[in-house]
């Protein structure tokens, strides 16, 4: 069921980018790999490789990969330049020829390039790595829910104003926080109990703040069904990410909150993925008293990976089968490779995140998903 209609235009997509993006094509958009599938010879020199490893040099620095591989391929026919890793700093540049890379070698290493800027560049030939089991870290990321296929999962771009962002955040930063190892947050109506995931719903702290007034009355003019619209959120969680720290995998407790789960994002960007694991092979995470699991990335060998980037000011909606069988997930670093920019998270991130208690047993289909299906609820009132 849609709820929102999607009008943001290209122009005003590009305005996210202000971390060092300068242009971006919307739809071709993609996340940076780990690692580009070579790595740096450990011999002392190692000259049978085509393939560079260089240093200092990339988006990161203002160096594009169209420039990197112009200035290369004078010295021979340059074949792809790839990020080494996620700092933005380290390329592999790979030329058909091996003489190519030796005559860049002897030409470059340690020496500053003018026509990169004056950099000085370090070189180290690189050779194919062996192939990890599990590789598949070039995930596409979307703009829009619409190219996302997680069915549930609606983004709303420009949800807010700048002045409106910056109320909210003037707000929250006068009031307590509680710290928790990585992050601060607060919690409006009812506490969300890291240790179970759950809600004390016996517990009701006070009605909503009334800054957050205006917001509610945005979500509840939102298209859809009435019983879904008649419900009023009780719920809420500000959450603070320092620069760099994410979101483990994880999906809300089944029995602790409603259908629809709205998340409004302030001051900082993110990328979000969603993970569809196979059925019946996820069991409920291990919880941890600071609400940060491990991320189990290890434990399965496959599963459907979806991305979309969340710019400052944007409002996603999880419900369905997105809020109840996908988990969400934000990845632990400072840097988020994108095509072939980068994306530093030098600010803060402040997430709103509303919800409905839910006051019985989750009834969805989703059952291998759901501690109220499973048995596995602690029977809150």
């Amino acid at each position: 069921m849609a709820y929102f209609h999607v009008t943001t235009s290209i122009l005003t997509i590009s305005s996210y980018f202000y971390l060092g993006v300068n242009s971006i094509k919307p739809h071709t958009i993609y996340r940076g790999m780990a690692g580009s599938g070579f790595t740096r010879s450990r011999g002392l020199s190692n000259e049978s490789s085509p393939n560079l490893y260089v240093a200092n040099c990339g988006p990161a620095v203002g160096l594009s990969f169209d420039k990197i591989k112009s200035v290369f391929s004078t010295y021979g026919n340059v074949i792809g330049v790839h990020a080494a890793d996620d700092t933005g700093t380290r390329v592999i540049v790979c030329f058909s020829e091996m003489t190519a890379a030796q005559a860049a070698f002897k030409s470059l290493n340690g020496f500053s390039c003018l026509d990169l800027g004056g950099r000085t560049l370090h070189l180290r030939y690189s050779v194919p790595q062996q192939q990890k089991v599990r590789n598949n870290d070039s995930l596409p990321v979307s703009f829009f829910s619409s190219e996302v296929a997680v069915p549930g999962i609606h983004l709303v771009h420009e949800f807010i104003t700048v002045e409106e962002e910056k109320k909210l955040l003037a707000e929250v930063d006068i009031r307590p926080w509680k710290s928790l190892s990585k992050r601060r947050v607060q919690h409006y109506g009812y506490e969300f109990l890291y240790d179970t995931r759950n809600v004390d719903s016996k517990y009701f702290l006070g009605e909503l703040p009334p800054f957050v007034s205006p917001i509610l009355d945005k979500i509840m003019s939102f298209p859809g069904p009435e019983e879904n619209r008649s419900k009023l959120l009780d719920q809420l969680t500000v959450n603070e990410y320092p620069p760099g720290v994410g979101l483990s995998p994880h999906i809300d407790t089944h029995s602790a909150f409603d259908d629809l789960i709205f998340s409004l994002s302030l001051a900082g960007p993110c990328i979000m993925e969603f993970r569809r694991y196979p059925a019946g092979t996820w069991h409920l995470p291990v919880s941890t008293v600071n609400g940060i699991d491990g991320e189990n990335s290890g434990q399965w060998s496959t599963f459907t990976r979806q991305a979309i980037f969340l710019p400052p000011r944007s409002m996603l909606l999880m419900s369905g089968e997105g809020r109840y069988a996908w988990h969400h997930y934000i990845p632990h670093h400072k840097i988020d490779t994108v095509g072939d920019h980068v994306i530093r998270r030098r600010s803060r991130r402040v997430s709103f995140t509303f919800r409905k208690v839910r006051t019985g047993p989750c009834h969805c289909e989703y059952k291998q998903y759901c501690d109220s299906r499973l048995g596995l609820a602690d029977g809150k009132a």
